[in-house]
């Protein structure tokens, strides 16, 4: 008997299920080291499906409390804050470094309010570094000497600046002052020339324009607790280890820390990254004038900022003065 319609069973998967291959590889390590306490903090977000993923790292100092606090507080408000402003680099009310510069001002902010809250905490500070990487772009900002590595072609070169005495000493090395035995031993080596303390920051290292990466390359965020391990043998040990997934590539870099047996050995903190598509994305252009920089004395502002994302920012670093 015919039928005046007919019907054929199909099963349509939705374009939303569509598997699309991930832009990122991200893994974390934290180790106390030798010390009874730790005073690094990291966080990543890199949610599979977005083209844009933060890290940042923080490593405290102001004794045992206080550089626990002060790299915990400044990271969370470091990362809450440039996850809100990511919402307004979007919709092209800013861009991705005007962001950065305001949220390592909220930290400083919040520092300098905690401190004011508890005076016993006077002296505590942090260093910070923000990365985001959009699409195949690296955006930074950093202050402290925690270094950023980028492996590419068998070379790994530090991206950021290093705003410790080690630089000075060493350049004091090439012009024959000391000697390379006394520079590596130098007592003011590790001496921080700028930190996240709710003060002045004397240094901050933020480029205008991103670096570019590709396809394979490795980028490496530590506290400078990995700097047990020479820049020689960071880099020996990322060619042979490249080709694998991160978690292979942290696990290795904090196992080669802990074999030198250092009786000091410091905190040790390890975000390791590796771009898997290189392919770019669009934003849109952020208009002129820039929206304003907030700094430890004032409360951050942005023309067009959402009163809700304010208030949100706001309640996060209450909440860090409890």
């Amino acid at each position: 008997m015919n039928t005046p319609y007919s019907f054929a069973r199909q099963r349509h998967k939705p374009a939303f299920a569509t598997k699309a291959q991930p832009r990122f590889d991200v893994a974390s390590f934290v180790h106390v080291g030798a010390r009874d306490y730790q005073q690094d903090a990291v966080v990543t977000n890199f949610p599979k499906g977005d083209d844009i993923g933060v890290a940042v790292l923080a490593d405290g100092m102001g004794g045992h409390l206080g550089g626990e606090v002060a790299s915990n507080a400044a990271l969370s408000v470091a990362f809450a804050e440039m996850k809100l402003q990511l919402v307004h680099v979007r919709a092209g009310h800013m861009s991705i470094p005007q962001a950065l510069g305001v949220a390592v001002d909220r930290a400083n902010y919040a520092i300098a309010e905690h401190v004011h809250a508890h005076p016993r905490l006077a002296g505590m500070g942090t260093t910070l570094v923000i990365c985001v990487i959009a699409g195949s772009q690296l955006y930074w900002a950093s202050v402290g000497d925690s270094p950023l590595y980028l492996f590419r072609d068998g070379t790994m070169t530090r991206l950021n600046e290093d705003h410790s005495m080690g630089p000075q000493i060493d350049a004091m090395v090439q012009s024959g002052i000391i000697n390379a035995a006394d520079a590596a031993d130098h007592p003011q080596r590790n001496q921080l020339l700028s930190a996240v303390c709710g003060g002045d920051l004397t240094h901050l290292d933020c480029p205008d324009s991103s670096f570019a990466l590709t396809s394979g390359d490795v980028l490496l965020l530590a506290s400078d607790g990995i700097q047990t391990l020479s820049d020689e043998k960071i880099g020996h040990l990322l060619r042979k280890k490249h080709r694998t997934d991160s978690d292979q590539i942290v696990d290795a870099l904090m196992q080669a820390v802990l074999d030198e047996g250092e009786e000091t050995q410091d905190n040790v903190s390890i975000i390791a990254t590796k771009l898997i598509r290189d392919d770019p994305i669009a934003l849109p252009t952020a208009p002129n004038p820039a929206p304003p920089v907030a700094t430890a004395a004032t409360s951050p502002t942005a023309e067009g900022n959402d009163t809700d994302v304010e208030q949100a920012s706001d309640l996060l670093n209450k909440a860090l003065l409890l």
